[in-house]
């Protein structure tokens, strides 16, 4: 009956894929009516932008004291994430909530998990200026970059001015457009290529689709584009005790009952590579988040095989970066 009724969701969503896709080779395969679409590849962005972008989100300049950079809380060598339950803010504490992935966030229909930005720009901004963040000002921040010749530079070519706060964001988001993880295998499979799945995945990809999880996960993102209660069918937070302000989900944001505990939904592209998983962090892995879910959301207890099967599923939506499959740091060869 679960089921059924998040199946009825999916379909009330529209969503049926398009007809068809650019293959790799440029001839056109048909997806089918499969409710997840393939990540494309970065459209067309300005070159100058996305380098000044990528100096940016590495450059620690941009927090007070000159402690963290973007990339402290999202390394792109890894899943986009830190693989940690919260990371430290630029005063050492830790922040109220797991850090989300930055590769294919620009393709969500809103940022962060109580989905209060809706744009990259905006997103941004608030996490330059936030004290528990990266604690900086304009002032401050731009006093750094226009005494710097290189930057001077750089921002003259792509924005043939200073530095300027609409060019740094801009320059941030232009290169977090760039960072989208195309050619998972998963999207092969979409794309016509039949052997790129096995037996187990194909059959945990149906479980998916089956049990209901595709209701909330869907799309080219494979989430990220509505909002969900976090725990339907059984209450996650009463094993831990007390409800934190970060539990509380949009509630803290709009002010309406209706939203406690409603999160956005997030991205499962390449969340083989992004444990821990939640908004606190709280599963450890992959399997231990299918089986939380099962329970939370579904209202069933999922068996080993099931939580395996549907795991192993989830493991075929790792994109590439840089031409080179996502992967955890303790899997890079030194």
């Amino acid at each position: 009956m679960v089921a059924t009724i998040c199946v009825l969701i999916a379909a009330s969503l529209g969503l049926d894929v398009p007809a068809s896709a650019d293959s790799r080779d440029g001839s056109t395969i048909p997806f089918g009516k499969e409710p997840i679409t393939p990540v494309p590849r970065a459209g067309p962005l300005d070159a100058d932008k996305v380098r000044l972008g990528e100096l940016l989100f590495h450059d620690v300049r941009l927090s007070r004291g000159d402690v963290l950079a973007c990339a402290s809380c999202h390394r792109l060598a890894e899943g986009g994430d830190d693989n940690r339950a919260r990371a430290p803010g630029v005063s050492g504490e830790l922040l109220d909530f797991n850090a989300p992935t930055v590769f294919n966030a620009a393709l969500s229909f809103r940022l962060n998990w109580r989905g209060n930005f809706r744009t990259l720009e905006a997103q941004i901004e608030a996490v330059l200026l936030d004290p528990d963040l990266m604690n900086t000002t304009w002032e401050e921040l731009l006093a750094k970059l226009r005494a710097d010749q290189a930057y001077r530079k750089a921002f003259s070519a792509a924005y043939g001015s200073d530095p300027a706060p609409a060019h740094v964001l801009d320059a941030l988001a232009t290169f977090e457009r760039s960072l989208l993880t195309p050619n998972a295998r998963f999207d092969r499979y979409l794309r016509g290529e039949g052997d790129a799945l096995g037996a187990e995945e194909e059959h945990g990809y149906e479980l998916f689709k089956t049990y209901g999880c595709i209701a909330c996960h869907q799309g080219v993102n494979v989430g990220g584009n509505l909002f969900q209660k976090f725990g339907i069918f059984y209450d996650p937070f009463s094993p831990r005790g007390a409800v934190t302000e970060a539990d509380l989900g949009r509630l803290a944001v709009t002010g309406n009952e209706a939203d406690r505990h409603v999160f956005r939904v997030p991205s499962l592209r390449n969340v083989a590579v992004t444990a821990p998983y939640f908004h606190d962090g709280r599963a450890a892995s992959l399997e231990e988040a299918v089986e939380d879910m099962g329970r939370s959301q579904l209202g069933r207890s999922l068996t080993e095989q099931e939580i395996d099967l549907i795991a192993t599923f989830l493991r075929t939506l790792t994109g590439e970066y840089q031409g080179r499959p996502l992967a955890p740091d303790s899997d890079r060869p030194p």
